[in-house]
């Protein structure tokens, strides 16, 4: 069935009690069919609270080529995400973001600077040197977080909630906040749903408002 937003396929698996966990596959596409890498899907349940994150570490942005890699990261509340220059001259990190502002002023190759990130929220990352540069930081509160692979799939596994959320982020979806989100029932055989959306083209200077 198609509607308006993201292609988003949802398939979960034995969730008969809601103690029963499921797994269910999101597929992230353009109206014509080409796959969406990076988008960021998170689920949480409704009327329950969301399993925290847990923080890894090894959290990193790299400057490499007068870009930021990965151009989307997802990370937890309270992550500590590194920016390591590898570019053979110097960059300023910096963001206006509600979530995070904060100012990595002008350091060179090899060199490393790090920010703690409080609170969830969407941090768009710009150099204040080379305009072209952009990034993105989503800071997540669910442990039901990740970005799309290059075929525009992801997977979670365990996910025991019978009602849930499903939001799909990415910062050039044609839709308030970049974001598409919709209520979901996962049933004891697997459930498929489809949802298209339109893309708009990336601003020159991609620094969003988020």
């Amino acid at each position: 069935m198609m509607r308006s937003g993201i292609s988003i396929i949802l398939a979960s698996m034995s969730p008969f009690s809601p103690a029963v966990a499921g797994v269910i596959t999101v597929h992230v596409a353009t109206p014509d069919g080409k796959p969406v890498r990076d988008a960021v899907v998170t689920i949480k349940p409704v009327g329950q609270i969301a399993p925290v994150p847990q923080i890894s570490g090894g959290y990193r942005v790299e400057q490499r080529n007068t870009q930021f890699n990965p151009f989307v990261s997802v990370v937890p509340v309270n992550a500590e995400v590194a920016f390591p220059n590898f570019d053979p001259f110097k960059h300023h990190v910096y963001s206006f973001s509600p979530t995070k502002q904060f100012e990595l002023k002008l350091f060179a190759k090899d060199q490393t600077r790090s920010i703690r990130f409080e609170k969830p929220g969407i941090v768009a990352i710009g150099c204040n040197i080379h305009d072209s540069m952009s990034a993105y930081i989503f800071v997540t509160d669910t442990a039901w977080a990740a970005r799309t692979d290059a075929n525009g799939n992801v997977t979670f596994k365990d996910v025991s909630s019978r009602a849930a959320t499903v939001a799909v982020w990415y910062p050039f979806l044609r839709s308030p906040g970049g974001t598409t989100t919709r209520q979901i029932t996962i049933g004891t055989s697997s459930h498929t749903e489809e949802f298209v959306i339109k893309l708009r083209p990336p601003p020159v200077h991609n620094m969003g408002s988020y």
